[in-house]
C-alpha cells in the first residue's frame, strides 16, 4: 500500500535526485553521514548471515554493512526505482556477490527466510511506523537486532537555532548547485520539526515485543540511533 502520506512525500522529495544524492548527502551532513553510518554498523551483530537495509536509496550503507560482513547476505529495500537503479549498478561495479535488490516499501516487503539484523538510515521520519515495526517483526529471528538511523530536530535551543540557520544558507546557495533539491532544502526543515518518530518508535517496539529499546542521540540532536532486540519468547 502506497497510501501513507510519507511515503507521497518520499516520492515528491526524492524524484530526479538520485544522481546526485551520494554528492548531497555527504555535502549537506558536513560528513556526519559517514560518522552515522559507522555507528550503524558498529551495532550489527558480528555473527549475523542475513542483514536486511530497509530504506537503502544508492546503497551507501548497504555496501558499507556488504564489505564489513562478506560472508553475509545483504538485502537492499527501496521505494524508488530510480535509486534502486543506481545502486545495481554500483554493485555490478564493485563485483559484490553478497548483494541483493527489492524494490518496495520497507513496511511491505519481505525476504525469504529470518534475518539476523534489520538497518535503515534516513527512513523513520517517512516511515508508517506500525507496519515498519511489524514487517521487522516477521522477518526478524528471535534475538534479531534493529538499527533505525535518521534526522532529528535539535532540542537545545543554541544548537536549534545553528540548524535552523543552517538550513537558510542551504535554501538560499543550495539550488544554485543543486537545483533538482529545492523541495527537499525548503521543506525538510518544517517536516523535521513535525515529525514525532523518535518519540513513538520506542512505544511502538515495546508493542510489538522488542526488548533492551536504546535511543542514542547523534550530533548535537541533529539524528538519533535507535536500537532494539527482538524477544526471543
Amino acid at each position: 500500500m502506497d497510501s501513507h502520506p510519507g511515503t507521497a512525500i518520499a516520492h515528491r522529495f526524492f524524484a530526479g535526485t538520485g544522481h546526485s544524492y551520494d554528492m548531497v548527502v555527504k555535502l549537506c551532513t558536513l560528513g556526519f553521514d559517514l560518522w552515522w553510518k559507522q555507528r550503524i554498523l558498529g551495532a550489527i551483530p558480528p555473527e549475523a548471515s542475513h542483514i536486511v537495509d530497509q530504506a537503502c536509496g544508492t546503497g551507501i550503507l548497504t555496501f558499507k554493512i556488504a564489505s564489513r560482513f562478506p560472508s553475509s547476505r545483504v538485502t537492499g529495500v527501496e521505494l524508488r526505482e530510480e535509486y534502486l537503479n543506481i545502486a545495481r549498478e554500483k554493485a555490478r561495479a564493485l563485483r559484490l556477490k553478497n548483494v541483493e535488490f527489492i524494490l518496495g516499501r520497507a513496511e511491505d516487503v519481505r525476504v525469504d527466510g529470518l534475518v539476523d539484523c534489520i538497518t535503515s538510515s534516513y527512513l523513520a521520519k517517512y516511515a508508517e511506523l506500525g507496519s515498519l515495526i511489524r514487517n521487522a517483526k516477521a522477518m526478524l529471528r528471535p534475538g534479531g537486532v534493529l538499527v533505525m538511523h535518521d534526522f532529528t530536530y535539535p532540542g537545545g535551543p543554541i544548537f536549534a537555532r545553528l540548524w535552523e540557520f543552517y538550513f537558510t544558507i542551504l535554501q538560499a546557495a543550495g539550488p544554485a548547485f543543486f537545483p533538482e533539491w529545492r523541495t527537499v532544502f525548503d521543506e525538510l526543515p518544517g517536516f523535521l520539526k513535525q515529525t514525532a518518530w523518535l518519540n513513538e518508535l520506542p512505544e511502538t517496539l515495546q508493542e510489538n515485543g522488542f526488548i533492551s529499546a536504546n535511543v542514542e542521540s547523534l550530533t548535537w540532536g541533529a539524528s538519533a540511533m535507535v536500537t532494539a532486540t527482538k524477544s526471543k519468547r
